[in-house]
């Protein structure tokens, strides 16, 4: 398995990219990530595509559809077909989402949990049961969320409850954390502070959309903003280096412009003193 290396930078395996990333200079990026769902099966020249870029290239995993916090019971054969897809790409570094998406099918939405004890042993049993499926240890993803169904403890100390009943590792989206603190009026810095550093597998960076100055929406879909650079360079200092990775869903500028991010993340990276970059846990 090929895990990145701690002062890392990636991108997302996109198809709308999968022809700029083939064709793309050596040394770009470190790593690419892919969600296993929309490439389980696939076969003929995509299959190709992805095959050869893992070839050149660590490729990390982060689900979309597994639906850890979900009412009903985890899809085996969909656990069983993902750990195939990791270990045939030799994927060291899988993550999913703290949140639920499915019930009696898929909702295809990305739904907040109740910040709740009952809700902390049930996302975490299955997560204990995921991660013995798939054979590695999980990181799941602090989540942007819009409306709070119920809660008895606040977003930090869900998370953190979540960490240690599963025995879980923890993919830090700064973008999210941005998102929440100013819909829900909290301070980033502060929540960044809570998180438990030996935990942090890896960190997600992306662009969002400005609703109201008391509003943005997490979308994916555009360059990443500067108060979220700080951000991540308040994270480097609080947490250390970790493999970063640019999300970019959709409106896809020139690789160029992407690649330019991609150098932002590495030297906002070298800026850091070494005893910082290391490796998690």
């Amino acid at each position: 398995m090929r895990l990145p290396a701690p002062a890392s930078a990636g991108i997302g395996l996109r198809r709308g990219l999968l022809d700029a990333l083939q064709s793309a200079p050596d040394g770009a990026f470190d790593f690419l990530e892919c969600a296993p769902d929309n490439w389980l099966g696939v076969g003929g020249k995509l299959g190709e595509a992805l095959g050869e870029l893992s070839r050149r290239h660590p490729i990390t995993c982060h689900g979309l559809s597994l639906s850890l916090g979900g009412p009903k019971p985890l899809d085996m054969d969909f656990l069983q077909r993902t750990r195939h897809f990791l270990d045939q790409h030799r994927v060291a570094l899988y993550s999913e989402h703290l949140s639920w998406c499915s019930d009696d099918g898929h909702l295809y939405e990305l739904l907040p949990l109740p910040f709740t004890e009952e809700t902390v042993h049930h996302v975490a049993a299955r997560i204990r049961q995921a991660q013995d499926i798939l054979g590695r240890r999980i990181a799941v993803e602090n989540a942007s969320y819009y409306a709070v169904p119920a809660a008895d403890m606040d977003e930090a100390g869900f998370i953190n409850a979540v960490l240690d009943e599963a025995d879980c590792d923890l993919l830090l989206d700064v973008n999210n954390v941005y998102v929440n603190a100013i819909n829900h009026g909290y301070d980033a810095r502060e929540f960044l502070a809570k998180l438990p550093s030996a935990r942090i597998a890896s960190y997600h960076i992306a662009g969002h959309h400005d609703e109201a100055d008391d509003l943005k929406i997490d979308t994916h879909g555009m360059p990443v903003k500067h108060d979220v650079w700080s951000l991540l360079s308040a994270a480097h200092t609080l947490h250390g280096v970790r493999p970063t990775l640019l999300e970019r869903d959709f409106n896809f500028p020139p690789l160029a412009e992407l690649l330019d991010e991609v150098a932002h993340i590495r030297t906002l990276q070298q800026a850091v003193p070494a005893p910082l970059v290391a490796a998690h846990g």
